[in-house]
């Protein structure tokens, strides 16, 4: 939060969080005046809403949200992913997901889980590495299962990793809303909520997933923690401001840690839900999960902000219209995953990506290619993805094992987190 500015009737002191780098005018007339009129509609019915509820209205509302009616992947849209950037990314995930059901002992099935899997581009480079390492996973039911809210991001997917083949639209009250068959055979299933995964072993792949939950935002004040809320600016009824509530609320006096120093925190409990429930099914059923996002240690403080074309946009400008992100804190997911199970890292993505060998990757593809462009956008595409300036130390890797899975007098390393020396 960049300022305080003034204190209101003694009853609001009013933040500015503005972090746009556009002209307001330039999107008042691109803005979605439904979503303005709902969220300005509840907040004078029930006075100030919290960040973590404006979150939630602003990406999933299920007539308006930004998730629910756009496809905001790709050149086209507000972000590119990792996935979307190289074929090489999620080639190399699809190995660790091999290596991590080969370290289990080779279980009889084998489930792969993707929360928000995008346009399907990450699972369907591992589709393509599981097919190349048929031999390896020894004639293991693989099955698919991708968590999604977005029904246009799902149709999207559908279209990717099935192709004409025929997806069944289900009740909306089955856990299931779609199934499908891949190019390559193997039965997939759509979701909403993690929960509704059927039981069993299963790797579960979370990338740029935990960025986009909704999170509670908090302030130090003199007189303690104090919560941060969106509210209807009284100079224009038309905008919105943030604001920090003049009393502890329930997510001020439970979500902040006794001994945090930090003078802003934001928490995201939907996301420590989540890991709750990724911890338990992997003590339960066994598996692993792997967390790639934006992110920090517990170090960072105000990192809310939207993205509208690729640019940074104001998060209270044109709700509706814009992606809402905020890095990751991986010390609160540690803390939420609890004792049974074990977690790795995190580490940056350019560590990650070099132990699972993606030099020698890159040089294997280089060496079989021989149209000048496309070695030109090989190149560009590593750099991007490990480059300490672009997206190879703000992507963080973390993961959470079960505890057998590191037991013995010499437990196999883990791939990603272990340098591994691929020659």
């Amino acid at each position: 939060i960049s300022g305080h500015r003034t204190l209101l009737g003694g009853y609001f002191l009013v933040v500015d969080c503005s972090q746009s780098c556009s002209d307001t005018e330039v999107f008042k007339s691109r803005s979605d005046p439904s979503m303005l009129r709902h969220l300005t509609s509840k907040i004078t019915a029930t006075g100030p809403i919290t960040v973590a509820e404006y979150m939630r209205e602003v990406l999933t509302n299920p007539v308006s949200g930004y998730y629910v009616k756009n496809d905001m992947l790709g050149a086209d849209g507000d972000f590119i992913t990792s996935p979307e950037i190289s074929q090489i990314f999620g080639e190399l995930i699809g190995v660790w997901c091999v290596s991590e059901w080969m370290a289990a002992g080779k279980p009889k099935a084998l489930q792969l889980v993707e929360l928000g899997p995008g346009r399907g581009s990450l699972t369907s480079d591992i589709l393509r590495v599981f097919r190349q390492l048929q031999s390896a996973l020894n004639g293991a039911a693989v099955s698919i299962h991708l968590v999604e809210v977005s029904p246009k991001l799902s149709q999207v997917q559908a279209e990717c990793l099935t192709g004409e083949r025929t997806q069944v639209c289900v009740s909306d009250k089955e856990a299931v809303y779609h199934t499908g068959t891949s190019h390559t055979g193997l039965p997939i299933a759509w979701y909403r909520r993690v929960e509704d995964i059927p039981k069993g072993f299963s790797i579960f792949l979370a990338h740029e997933f935990f960025d986009a939950l909704p999170i509670h935002k908090f302030q130090r004040t003199d007189k303690g923690w104090r919560e941060v809320m969106v509210d209807i600016d009284p100079e224009e009824p038309e905008k919105l401001r943030f604001v920090v509530f003049p009393a502890p609320t329930l997510a001020s006096t439970t979500l902040i840690q006794a001994d945090d120093k930090r003078e802003h925190v934001e928490v995201c409990p939907e996301g420590g839900v989540i890991v709750q429930n990724l911890a338990n099914r992997i003590v339960e059923d066994g598996g692993a999960a792997l967390i790639a996002d934006y992110g920090h240690d517990g170090t960072k403080m105000d990192t809310f902000r939207g993205f509208r074309g690729h640019k940074l946009h104001d998060v209270l400008l044109a709700p509706g219209t814009a992606d809402l992100t905020a890095d990751v804190d991986f010390s609160y997911l540690r803390r939420m995953a609890g004792g049974d199970v074990v977690c790795l890292g995190p580490i940056t993505q350019r560590t990650f990506l070099k132990n699972m060998g993606i030099d020698t990757r890159l040089q294997v593809l280089l060496r079989n290619c021989h149209d000048a462009s496309t070695r030109a956008q090989l190149i560009q595409s590593y750099d991007m993805l490990t480059n300490l300036e672009k997206m190879g130390q703000r992507f963080q890797f973390f993961s959470l094992l079960s505890r057998s899975r590191l037991k013995g007098r010499v437990p196999l390393p883990v791939a990603g987190f272990s340098e591994l020396g691929l020659q």
